[in-house]
């Protein structure tokens, strides 16, 4: 393989090494994704565990802090930063409705940006498993041309003087399909957790919605002012 690099057209060089840089990038890629999904996972069935411990919320905030380590976490501190903020509202208890949906929102904005980062670099294996065999195939072609050249020079047609050409530019094909294979089946295999992970955190936060709904309708309903009584209509006089 050396040495099929090595008597290559400088064209068909620089294709071969940019695959392979590419391969190189695809799997540094992959290696990140897998140990950054992978923690991810973990983190996750921590902040799970805590949170349906029973124990308090507000304490399970105090814990994560306001600069949360990983998605899970900061879904819950979005969530949990935007009611408190809500609730200190005096005229909260009348706008029910509203602390609800501007909750639900920043955890969904959340959710969004967090995947987001998560799924930085995707497009990296998405255009590497799409683009790379047609990298090869130009270098193959380039490759054939330089070989059907030195044929008309030499005006010789035998496999000696051709198949060295060839084999060359196929090397280039060959190196191709190496980059492209793996980056298509990870970033299928990718992809699928990642969408696996975001229904995870989207379930989460409508749970997680439903329970700071039901403590705001019970903080409204304890301010609400019991209604003022009123004074016995006179009798009709006869």
């Amino acid at each position: 393989m050396l040495g099929l690099f090595l008597q290559a057209d400088w064209v068909v060089k620089l294709v071969m090494l940019g695959l392979l840089f590419a391969s190189v990038f695809v799997w540094a890629i992959v290696f990140e994704k897998f140990t950054s999904l992978r923690r991810a996972r973990r983190e996750a069935d921590a902040l799970e565990d805590a949170f349906w411990s029973g124990g308090s919320l507000d304490e399970l905030y105090r814990r994560q802090g306001e600069v949360p380590g990983h998605p899970m976490a900061a879904v819950f501190v979005s969530g949990m930063r935007e009611w408190r903020r809500s609730m200190e509202n005096p005229n909260a208890g009348q706008f029910v409705g509203g602390v609800e949906e501007r909750v639900d929102r920043a955890m969904a904005v959340t959710i969004q940006r967090e995947m987001e980062r998560l799924e930085k670099r995707m497009t990296v294996l998405a255009n590497t498993g799409s683009a790379a065999p047609f990298v090869g195939l130009f270098g193959t072609v380039w490759g054939i041309m330089n070989s059907f050249a030195a044929i008309a020079g030499m005006q010789n047609t035998s496999l000696a003087v051709v198949a060295p050409g060839i084999a060359e530019a196929l090397f280039a094909t060959a190196i191709g399909l190496v980059a492209a294979i793996p980056a298509v089946l990870m970033y299928n295999m990718i992809s699928s957790q990642l969408a696996k992970f975001a229904a995870r955190m989207e379930g989460f936060a409508t749970e997680f919605g439903a329970i700071l709904a039901r403590q705001t309708e019970q903080a409204a309903g304890a301010r609400r002012p019991a209604a003022p009584a009123t004074a016995p209509a006179a009798p009709e006089a006869r």
